[in-house]
């Protein structure tokens, strides 16, 4: 009965108010100017320095999720940057494109200041996520780093940790790579097996140089060149000379960032020194010609 007798009061007030003559008491006509103003609609924008529970390169405000960092994680965003001018115009940016390699070398930037070194000279691999194609038509501009650890040199999926990585390359890091026993099958490299440098092994992480102007089919079709920049790496880590007798001392291994990484822009080769005739006992660091002899 309650709810019938108020509907009718409503009713009896609402005829009342519309016909003008009576105003209850304490109002002012006006019914909207005290409503407070309704405030504007605002972009999602992911976190930066967040840690996340998963790895994906479209990110979705309904599924967007972060994580203390001292729990288990599988990222964390070190930058959040956006697109302007041209590369903020048209369709979402996409691998191959010069908008996202601009982004990836912002990315690259932020994640050494990061860090405090090089990403590619450790176990880590840094990932860009993007709008959905649906907000980026509603107006997202904004593009996500995020870094990961991951298992090895050769299995770069990212790996749980726990911690944040920032520092993370300061110092004497574990995640540094240094020293491989290579295990192969025939003539063909199957994984780098990690071992400390005091350990036999036939192999020693030397450092990383970039790849400019070539696309990713030029690349595989030029691994001659690749081994020859590594070998210039070889001979200033070791303090041999780089001459004919090179080739003599060492050979190289090396590993390019994936077809997709590359085409988003990142460069960055890996370097390996390897010994495929004598066991290493020590790390070939400035150990110049006595230390790296001819074989």
């Amino acid at each position: 009965m309650r709810r019938w007798l108020a509907a009718l009061a409503l009713a009896g007030v609402t005829a009342l108010l519309l016909s003008g003559c009576v105003r209850p008491g304490g109002t002012d006509g006006n019914l909207t100017n005290d409503w407070p103003a309704l405030r504007a609609p605002t972009m999602f924008v992911p976190a930066t320095d967040a840690c996340l529970p998963r790895v994906t390169a479209i990110v979705q405000a309904s599924t967007y999720e972060t994580v203390d960092c001292a729990r288990n994680h599988l990222a964390e965003t070190v930058h959040v940057g956006t697109f302007v001018g041209r590369a903020a115009k048209g369709p979402r940016p996409e691998p191959g494109s010069s908008a996202l390699r601009a982004a990836r070398a912002e990315c690259d930037q932020r994640a050494r200041l990061v860090l405090g070194g090089d990403w590619h000279i450790a176990r880590l691999t840094l990932n860009i996520a993007l709008p959905s194609v649906a907000a980026w038509n509603g107006g997202a501009r904004w593009f996500r780093c995020d870094l990961s650890e991951t298992d090895s040199i050769d299995n770069t999926r990212p790996v749980n940790r726990t911690g944040s990585l920032r520092g993370a390359l300061i110092g004497d890091s574990p995640l540094v790579h240094r020293c491989f026993d290579p295990k192969l099958i025939g003539n063909s490299l199957n994984y780098m097996a990690p071992v400390l440098c005091t350990e036999p092994h036939g192999a020693e992480f030397v450092g990383v140089y970039t790849e400019e102007d070539m696309s990713w089919e030029e690349f595989n079709n030029s691994a001659g060149q690749a081994h020859q920049r590594c070998m210039e790496l070889i001979a200033a880590f070791a303090d041999v000379p780089n001459n004919p007798e090179l080739p003599y001392r060492a050979g190289s291994i090396f590993y390019p960032p994936s077809q997709r990484e590359w085409e988003e822009g990142d460069r960055g080769v890996r370097c390996i020194l390897w010994s495929d005739d004598r066991k290493l006992t020590g790390s070939m660091r400035g150990v110049g010609p006595q230390g790296l002899p001819v074989t």
